[in-house]
């Protein structure tokens, strides 16, 4: 068995095969993880289904107290976890205890949160509740970037509101979430969590499979679509959280010097691999050079490298398509705008680019048009409110943006007409349990968080009482 083994109807259990895990700070090997086969996804599935109808049945209180025992087993485990996530993610080690101390709040928050039946009428008629009840098996599938806190976003809710689950983390970060699946094994009631690793091929067949209700899954657009056609034939309930091209529009009252900092915080954080980052900038010229003279300063200050490390600011990509992606992309905007820091890779072993600022670029180019999920954050100007706002919406994306302003109430008249899940107003990334948070157009189905996001994971049950 290897150090990571899976976890299948409350055993941990080595794989049918393995999967060897790369540091993308080194480009090596550094662990290996149990991968599971097409029938060790049938056993976890069989063992979800065994397990729900005692899951279900399960007071909500003892649910939620059992949950309480997951947050406290992933804050009592946060050093190893974090350092962990490091090693396979690659991300600073300051943003990977955040990442698993938000996880513990994720879970605190599910811990407690209640759907309690509504009452709809009551009157000499009729008598009429509104009660939730659980789908059955869920399924969730986890994306590399934040591999613990996205899976935690989905075991949180899905066992709160009495379903079961097989979760699968992506091959390149398998390691925290099995061994989260490890913990849970000492907590939760066999079956209840499943936690299995593949090397990108089992996600379909979770998405066909008979045995499982609903597929929560969070990624690119194009791999969405896929699971949303493998889901028809068996009619799932999907939630969708997919890609994003969030647009960060700065007005001409704006203070570039004071919001600089937050916008290359939104942008940079998790070296730009985040759905919901700020992706592209448009900026009114009366402030464009100031701005771009902020951001492009921020950016020679970082300092990247092996996250493990004291002072590193900014981690590799996560794997080395990602960086191949990015270097595309910063190649073609070198021909179609202005770089002004960064634009290549430091001497350094493992997936590492710079973080990078693109000036003087126009839409129709690729870094502005596509989602480049990495280091690279192009900045265009504008002269034009009304037209600024239909070429940030131009986008097939609709996950989040910002406006920034002095005049809130300014701000505010212009982030309602911005076609996204989620706007904010002087800031971004300001994402907490108790808010719902979904994306429209092509950046997704349903919501994730609050009470909103709980519901998701429910079929909604009326009682139709005469009286």
């Amino acid at each position: 068995m290897t150090d990571y083994p899976l976890l299948i109807g409350g055993e941990l259990v080595p794989g049918d095969a393995t999967l060897d895990v790369v540091n993308p700070a080194t480009g090596a090997v550094f662990a290996v993880a149990s991968r599971a086969s097409a029938a060790q996804l049938d056993q976890a599935v069989a063992a979800a289904r065994a397990a729900f109808p005692g899951w279900r049945a399960t007071d909500v209180a003892e649910r939620g107290r059992l949950i309480g025992q997951l947050a406290d087993a992933v804050e009592a485990n946060a050093d190893e976890l974090a350092r962990l996530l490091t090693a396979e993610q690659g991300k600073p080690l300051a943003e990977a205890r955040m990442e698993v101390d938000g996880a513990a709040g994720m879970l605190r928050y599910f811990a407690r949160v209640r759907l309690d039946p509504e009452v709809r009428e009551d009157s000499d008629r009729r008598h009429v509740e509104l009660v939730r009840r659980p789908l059955g098996v869920v399924g969730a599938i986890v994306p590399w970037n934040f591999p613990l806190l996205i899976l935690i976003g989905k075991v949180g809710p899905a066992l709160a509101t009495g379903n079961t689950m097989v979760a699968k983390p992506a091959p390149t970060t398998p390691l925290t979430a099995l061994r989260f699946g490890a913990l849970a094994a000492g907590i939760l009631p066999p079956g209840v969590l499943n936690v299995i690793a593949d090397a990108n091929d089992l996600g379909p067949a979770m998405s066909a499979h008979a045995g499982i209700d609903k597929i929560s899954f969070t990624g690119s657009t194009a791999t969405g679509t896929r699971v949303m056609q493998g889901s028809a034939s068996t009619l799932k309930r999907l939630t969708l959280e997919l890609g994003g091209n969030d647009a960060a529009l700065v007005l001409d009252d704006a203070d570039p010097v004071s919001i600089a900092p937050y916008l290359f915080g939104a942008a940079f954080t998790n070296n730009g691999q985040i759905c919901v980052a700020v992706k592209r900038i448009y900026a009114h010229e009366r402030i464009y050079d100031s701005l771009c003279s902020e951001l492009a300063a921020l950016a020679d200050k970082a300092v990247p490298g092996d996250g493990a490390e004291q002072g590193v600011t900014h981690g590799p990509l996560q794997n080395a398509a990602q960086l191949a992606r990015v270097e595309e992309l910063v190649a073609d905007a070198r021909e179609r705008g202005r770089i002004i820091s960064g634009g290549s890779r430091p001497d350094l072993p493992g997936f590492f680019f710079r973080p990078t600022i693109v000036r003087d670029i126009e839409d129709g180019s690729r870094l502005v048009d596509e989602e480049q999920f990495g280091p690279v954050l192009p900045v265009i100007r504008y002269n034009d409110l009304d037209d600024a706002v239909e070429r940030v919406n131009r986008s097939p994306y609709g996950l989040g943006g910002s406006v920034w302003s002095s005049d809130t109430a300014r701000a505010r008249s212009v982030a309602e007409r911005i076609d996204a899940g989620t706007v904010w107003i002087n800031q971004h990334l300001d994402s907490l349990p108790h808010i719902p948070f979904g994306g429209a157009k092509a950046s997704g189905l349903g919501v994730e968080f609050g009470r909103e996001g709980l519901a998701e994971y429910t079929q909604l049950h009326v009682i139709n009482q005469a009286r």
